[in-house]
């Protein structure tokens, strides 16, 4: 399995484990916070973790662990754009999610400060900005498009 499919596994997880059970359909101020669930709940919602938990290697444990506390560190508005980046990516068609791949494993290439200088771009440019570059080969690949 590629680094993106279990980056992707743990971040819906995370969130599973974030935003608890939508057993019904509430308004997000309606659910419960984690404190509030039963046990049965939680149990129900941390067995599949716990049962891969316990196969998986030293380094996916320690890849999970860091990103639990990297998500626990977002700001709100960061955790609605992951949220809001991992819904465009289920519903984008094959050929752009190879390519939201490949800039992806480009970007973990990347040093922190060259991270946060695309991001800081990225957010610059237009949506049609955006498709252009990803078009051509994307951050880490391909040079920005003219603004």
């Amino acid at each position: 399995m590629n680094i993106t499919r279990h980056w992707l596994q743990c971040a819906v997880l995370s969130l599973a484990l974030a935003f608890a059970v939508h057993a019904q359909e509430a308004s997000p101020a309606q659910m419960p916070r984690w404190e509030q669930l039963s046990p049965v709940q939680r149990e129900a919602l941390s067995t599949p973790l716990r049962e891969r938990w316990n196969q998986a290697a030293y380094e996916q444990r320690l890849r999970w662990l860091r990103q639990a506390e990297r998500w626990q560190n977002l700001s709100p508005e960061d955790r609605k754009a992951a949220r809001d980046g991992l819904r465009a990516y289920r519903k984008a068609d094959p050929q752009t999610r190879e390519k939201l791949r490949d800039v992806f494993q480009n970007l973990r290439n990347a040093s922190p400060e060259q991270r946060a200088a695309l991001r800081e771009k990225w957010r610059s440019l237009s949506p049609e900005q955006r498709k252009r570059w990803l078009d051509a080969g994307g951050p880490g690949r391909a040079p920005p498009p003219e603004q």
